[in-house]
C-alpha cells in the first residue's frame, strides 16, 4: 500500500462531499475526511493541477431489488458542495446522476482536453461513488490513485472490501500524506 508516482498531468477528483450527504452515519468522522481532502485540494491548486468537484443529484433509472431512494423533496441545498472544500472558480464541477462521475457526464472529455493521464479519487462513499468513479477512470485508460484515508462509507465492510480487494486492481492505494509528499517533490 504505497504510492509510487504522480504523472505530470494528474487531476484530483473529489466525489460527493456535499451538504445532502454530510449528515449520514459514515464509519469515519467526516471532519477528518474533509480535512484530508482540503489538504489535497490546496496542494493540487498550488501546483495548478486540475481539481474536479463532483456532486450527485439523482440516481440511475434502472430497476433494482432495493426500493428507490427518495429523490423528490430533497432540500434545495442537497447538492451544494461542503464549504470546507472551498470551491474555486477554476475548479471543474461535475454533476452526476449515477454512482460514477464519468457515466453520462463530460468528465472524460474535459480531462482529456487538459491532457490528464492520472486521477486521484477521494470522497464518499468508498464502495459506491468513489469505487464507480475509479473503475470508470481505469476503464477509460487513466492511471488511478486512491488515498484511502480521504474517503469513507456508511458500512465498514464496504469500505474495507473496496480498499483492500477492489482498489489494488484499479490503481495504487496509499494515504493522503503519500500523495502530498509526491506533490511536494514537484518543481
Amino acid at each position: 500500500m504505497s504510492l509510487t508516482i504522480l504523472d505530470p498531468n494528474s487531476a484530483l477528483v473529489v466525489v460527493d462531499l456535499q451538504k445532502g450527504l454530510a449528515g449520514l452515519p459514515f464509519v469515519h468522522p467526516l471532519d477528518g475526511i474533509i480535512e484530508r481532502n482540503r489538504a489535497l485540494l490546496d496542494a493540487f491548486r498550488a501546483h495548478r493541477l486540475p481539481v474536479v468537484l463532483v456532486n450527485v443529484v439523482g440516481g440511475a433509472p434502472g430497476r433494482t431489488e432495493q426500493p428507490p431512494r427518495v429523490t423528490q423533496g430533497r432540500p434545495a441545498d442537497f447538492a451544494d458542495l461542503l464549504p470546507g472544500l472551498d470551491r474555486k472558480p477554476d475548479d471543474i464541477l461535475v454533476t452526476k446522476r449515477t454512482w460514477g462521475a464519468f457515466a453520462s457526464t463530460d468528465l472524460d472529455a474535459q480531462l482529456k482536453a487538459l491532457g490528464v493521464t492520472q486521477i486521484i479519487v477521494t470522497g464518499v462513499a468508498t464502495g459506491t461513488g468513489v469505487e464507480a468513479t475509479a473503475r470508470q477512470a481505469y476503464e477509460a485508460g487513466y492511471n488511478v490513485t486512491l488515498p484511502t484515508d480521504a474517503m469513507t462509507d456508511l458500512r465498514v465492510e464496504a469500505h474495507d472490501h473496496t480498499t483492500t480487494r477492489v482498489f489494488p486492481r484499479l490503481g495504487e492505494t496509499g494515504l493522503t500524506q503519500d500523495a502530498l509528499a509526491l506533490l511536494a517533490e514537484r518543481p
